[in-house]
C-alpha cells in the first residue's frame, strides 16, 4: 500500500534542521510512523565513503568527531611510464566538493580542468572519495596542507576519474532530536527497513534542484524552450525565504530595474557565479547565452539535468496516482528486473503500456516536446535522455544503535548504516524513516 501526502511542487518542509522545497516529491512507500527527528546536526553525524567500480569502499583516515588532520605528508610514488593521471583519496570536511577543488587548484597552481571525479558529495558531512589529478606538480602537491581537506593513497594511472565511474556510496548517519521511547522508536526502525527491503519510490532529493532556492529545475525548463533571457535572470533574481537581506534587495533591484551596472556592485563577492554572469551582462547586455557560459561546464549542465528529474518524480507520483505504483507492470522498460522511467531527452522512446503512456503524459502537461531537448543556440545544455529505476532499496541496511542524545535532552539519538547504488540519495531513505514529522 502507497501512504501518500501532497505537499505539492514547491511546499516547505523542515528536514534534517534546514528548509527544503521537496520538489515534486508527493508520496511515501513505507506505511509507519515517521520518527522525525533532524540530521546533520554535527558534522560527524553525516559520513559518505564511495564505493569504488570495482567495490572497494574507501575509508576515512584524516577526520572524526573534530576538525583536524590526522595524516602526515603525502608520498607519491614515482610516476609510471604511460600513466598521466594520479589517483588519489580526498577526504573532505564541511566543504562540498567544488570548494575542495578549488583549495586543490591554488595549492597546485592548476586549472579545474585537470581534476576529475566520480560525482559530488554532501558539504555538511565527512566525505571521502577518488579524484584524478592530471601530471600533477608532486613536489608541490607532497606539501600540500588544509584543515579541511586530507589527500591519501596517491596511485598513478592511464585513466582519468569521470563522472559516474563509481559503484555507489556507503552512509553511516546519525539522526538527533528524536521525540519518541527506545521501544516504540526501535519497533519503528525493524519494520521500516524491512517494508524499504521491497524498495521504496527513487525520487530525485532535493539536492538535484539548488539547495534551498530550488529554481535548478524552472532555470533548466527555460533554456529548453529556448527561453535564454528568462532562465538567466531568473537564475540571478528568484528570491528565496532566509536568503540574507542584502542578496535578496540585490536579486529584487536587478529584477525590476534589469541595471546589470548597478548589480555589479549590489551583489556580495561570495556570490561568485552571479556576479560573473552580471559582469559579462555589463558589457554585453544581450549575450545571456554567453554570460552563463562563464559558469564553469559542470554547473551549467546541472540546469537541464534538473529539468529532467523534476519530470522523472513527476513520473513517479502520476504512476502511483494513477495506481500503476512502483512495481513492473506491463509495458515497462526492466532492468534487473526493477521498471524504470524515462530521464527524457531528445532521443527518449517511451515505455510500453500504461507506462509509456503517463511518460508522454508528462511531458505533454508541461508543454515541451522531446525535440525541444535538442537545445539550439546552447547545444551544451541538449539532454539526450536515458533510464532510471524507479523503485531503489537500499543494500546493508543497519541499525547502529539508540542512545540518549547529547545535545538535546530527553531526546534520543540513532546511527543508521547503509548502501546505495551510484545516482541515488540518502534522504530518499532517510525520508521514508523520518517523514518529516508527518505520517
Amino acid at each position: 500500500m502507497i501512504k501518500s501526502i501532497e505537499l505539492g511542487n514547491l511546499k516547505k518542509k523542515e528536514f534534517g534542521g534546514r528548509w527544503f522545497f521537496m520538489t515534486g516529491i508527493k508520496h511515501y512507500t513505507t506505511t509507519t510512523k515517521g520518527i522525525g527527528g533532524r540530521i546533520k546536526r554535527r558534522v560527524s553525524d553525516f559520513i559518505v565513503r564511495e564505493i569504488t567500480p570495482e567495490g572497494r569502499v574507501l575509508q576515512n583516515r584524516a577526520f572524526g568527531e573534530w576538525d583536524g588532520i590526522k595524516n602526515g605528508a603525502l608520498f607519491v610514488p614515482p610516476q609510471e611510464e604511460g600513466r598521466e593521471y594520479l589517483h588519489l583519496s580526498m577526504e573532505k570536511f564541511n566543504l562540498d566538493t567544488n570548494d575542495a577543488m578549488r583549495r586543490l587548484c591554488r595549492i597546485l597552481y592548476i586549472s579545474p580542468k585537470r581534476i576529475g571525479y566520480a560525482g559530488m558529495k554532501d558539504k555538511r558531512g565527512i566525505t571521502v572519495q577518488r579524484i584524478s589529478l592530471w601530471m600533477p606538480d608532486t613536489g608541490r602537491l607532497a606539501g600540500f596542507s588544509s584543515r579541511y581537506v586530507a589527500l591519501s593513497e596517491p596511485e598513478w594511472s592511464a585513466e582519468r576519474i569521470d563522472i559516474g565511474k563509481l559503484k555507489g556510496n556507503e552512509f553511516e548517519i546519525t539522526v538527533r532530536d528524536i521525540g519518541i521511547n527506545e521501544g516504540e522508536l526501535e519497533g519503528i526502525c525493524k519494520e521500516c527497513f524491512r517494508q524499504m527491503k521491497g524498495g521504496v519510490a527513487n525520487y530525485f532529493g532535493g539536492q538535484r534542484f539548488g539547495g534551498i532556492r530550488e529554481i535548478t529545475h524552472r532555470v533548466g525548463k527555460e533554456f529548453i524552450k529556448g527561453n535564454f533571457e528568462n532562465a538567466v535572470m531568473m537564475y540571478l533574481t528568484s528570491p528565496s525565504e532566509g536568503e540574507e537581506e542584502e542578496v535578496a534587495l540585490a536579486r529584487k533591484h536587478l529584477g525590476d530595474t534589469k541595471d546589470f551596472a548597478a548589480a555589479s556592485r549590489d551583489f556580495p563577492p561570495k556570490f561568485r557565479y552571479e556576479r560573473a554572469i552580471i559582469h559579462h551582462l555589463c558589457k554585453f547586455p544581450r549575450d545571456f547565452v554567453g554570460a552563463f557560459q562563464n559558469l564553469p561546464k559542470h554547473l551549467t549542465y546541472m540546469f537541464t539535468h534538473a529539468y529532467q528529474s523534476y519530470l522523472f518524480n513527476e513520473i513517479i507520483n502520476e504512476r502511483i496516482e494513477q495506481g500503476v505504483g512502483i512495481g513492473p507492470v506491463e509495458g515497462d522498460v526492466l532492468e534487473d528486473g526493477v521498471p524504470t522511467a524515462a530521464l527524457l531527452g531528445f532521443d527518449t522512446r517511451f515505455a510500453g503500456g500504461t507506462a509509456g503512456k503517463i511518460e508522454s503524459q508528462i511531458l505533454e502537461r508541461e508543454g515541451i516536446l522531446l525535440s525541444d531537448f535538442k537545445v539550439k543556440g546552447f547545444p551544451e545544455l541538449s539532454c539526450r535522455g536515458a533510464r532510471k529505476k524507479i523503485a531503489l532499496a537500499p543494500h546493508d541496511l543497519k541499525l547502529g544503535g539508540i542512545e540518549k542524545d547529547e545535545l538535546n535532552e530527553g531526546k534520543l539519538k540513532l546511527k543508521i548504516s547503509f548502501s546505495l547504488d551510484k545516482g541515488n540519495y540518502a534522504t530518499t531513505i532517510l525520508r521514508e524513516l523520518m517523514k518529516g514529522g508527518a505520517g
